[in-house]
């Protein structure tokens, strides 16, 4: 098998075109490392499994539907329990951050991290960075024990404090080394493991046993690779609550409009599955797919013929939807950025809410009731429902296992159903978004029988678009989209 490497990748290639994208390794850079038994070895809780660890050579494909004469494709390290550790449970200093938004879940992930490092490997020396990466030189650390994590998963919102971006990399490992910290778990979106990613490698300059794992954030769901995103369950469920809401309303005034605007910048997985969920939606919005309002085929005309039809309509906008049009309006808009880089969007939901507002009171002698219901925030700061729960629980103890193990630079996530270790270029190389001229988005076309607003030519430029794409990055998209094919 031949080899290549860098920081952040390890590419080994193998026969029929198999190629695994491997993580680093604590011996990449560290020669002659002692081991220890893993002490799962002794753990109860293990000791009706029938086989304790992980194959050193299992890997988990990206690409789960193949042709007879596909070449096996890339690979990524299957996560879990190694028959040997890197680390003495007793020298172990583990820390955990958090960055970036609110999202369900990030209590579950720390209080497991913490759990799983005390019960699993007998490690009693956790602590939490308050407020993000600058925590790690500003603030003084938090001590985390089982029993004080215990109940946190039942709260939303995080116990450590969250900011976003500005970050001095070099402090945050000078802290690290002051403080013998040893392990480092780091809970954010694609920002956040960008950042990730540098402290690693100036850990890795600086010729450090430390480990650096990743937990991947986003609300959104628009991390590639990984099959979804812990949150996603748990705000597409709680989005249900603002849907049936904005329906009530509607269904209860003449021409009644709900229009309910949800998560998601770049991505519109959020407002997509949450209208399939549904099934009271007349109409989704995302980033994605490119939207008109006025003449034949335009959002007004949509919106009257459906109102004629059934007499109120559900709308569902993702707060990334239409900024181009905003754009055009508001040329004067300052391109204002919040602390991660992110563009700061205009309101959507109020601007679209205005225009239907003022198209039927100026063109139409329809009078309309139109209700506009921003839960963004409720969404984001609920405590995780059951599906995600136990997801963040795999997370978490894959993330610690392979941390033991003496895996670093990487991210645990969920690939084809399968836990494994990704390496953070991988990531953070491009967002995952809705394709438009996939089933998924037809699906959702047939289901709330809207149109999909693109002219033949439009249809075909994308396809154009996507096609290079598809045939270098196949499989990328998440399990919800290749569920379809």
């Amino acid at each position: 098998m031949g080899t290549e490497s860098n920081y952040q990748m390890k590419v080994v290639k193998g026969d029929h075109g198999y190629v695994l994208e491997d993580v680093p390794h604590l011996t990449d850079y560290i020669p002659d490392l002692p081991t220890h038994d893993n002490p799962l070895r002794s753990n109860p809780a293990y000791s009706v499994v029938k086989q304790y660890f992980v194959d050193m050579d299992d890997t988990v494909p990206q690409k789960v539907v193949v042709h007879k004469d596909s070449p096996r494709g890339v690979h990524f390290r299957r996560a879990g329990p190694r028959q040997k550790v890197y680390f003495n449970s007793d020298d172990v200093r583990a820390c955990i951050v958090t960055c970036g938004g609110l999202c369900p879940g990030l209590n579950t992930v720390i209080r497991e991290i913490v759990h799983s490092l005390d019960y699993m490997y007998g490690v009693s020396k956790v602590f939490g960075i308050d407020g993000g990466y600058r925590g790690f030189y500003s603030k003084n650390i938090i001590n985390l024990t089982p029993k004080t994590v215990n109940d946190i998963h039942k709260r939303g919102g995080t116990i450590l404090g969250s900011s976003r971006g500005g970050h001095d990399t070099t402090k945050i490992v000078d802290s690290i080394q002051d403080r013998g910290i040893n392990q480092v778990y780091i809970i954010g979106g694609d920002g956040t493991q960008k950042g990730a990613a540098v402290i690693y490698e100036e850990i890795r300059r600086r010729d450090l046993k430390v480990i650096v794992a990743g937990i991947p954030k986003t609300i959104d769901n628009d991390i590639p690779v990984i099959d979804k995103s812990f949150g996603f369950d748990t705000a597409v469920e709680e989005a249900q609550r603002a849907i049936n809401a904005a329906h009530v309303e509607a269904e209860s005034a003449e021409n009644g409009i709900g229009v309910v605007k949800l998560m998601g910048r770049y991505s519109g997985f959020i407002a997509m599955y949450a209208t399939l969920a549904s099934r009271d939606v007349d109409l989704c919005l995302i980033p994605e797919s490119p939207f008109y309002l006025e003449g034949d085929g335009g959002l007004f005309e949509y919106i009257e013929k459906r109102l004629k039809e059934n007499g109120h309509m559900v709308i569902v906008i993702a707060e990334g939807a239409g900024q181009e049009l905003l754009a055009e309006e508001n040329a004067h808009a300052k391109n204002e950025q919040d602390a991660s880089g992110n563009k700061l969007l205009q309101d959507v939901g109020l601007w679209i809410s205005q225009k239907i507002r003022d198209h039927f009171a100026k063109k139409t002698k329809m009078p309309i009731t139109l209700k506009y219901i921003d839960p963004t925030y409720m969404i984001r700061a609920v405590p995780s429902n059951a599906s995600d729960n136990v997801y963040c629980t795999l997370l978490a103890q894959s993330c610690v296992h392979g941390a033991m193990a003496g895996y670093t630079g990487f991210t645990s996530g969920l690939v084809n159903g399968r836990q494994t270790y990704i390496p953070f270029n991988r990531i953070t190389e491009k967002q995952n978004m809705v394709v438009i001229t996939d089933r998924m988005w037809a699906r959702l076309l047939s289901s709330t029988n809207q149109p999909s607003f693109l002219r033949v030519k439009d249809i075909e430029e994308i396809k154009k678009e996507e096609q290079p794409q598809t045939q270098l990055l196949d499989g990328d998209n998440n399990v919800h989209e290749n569920s379809g094919h």
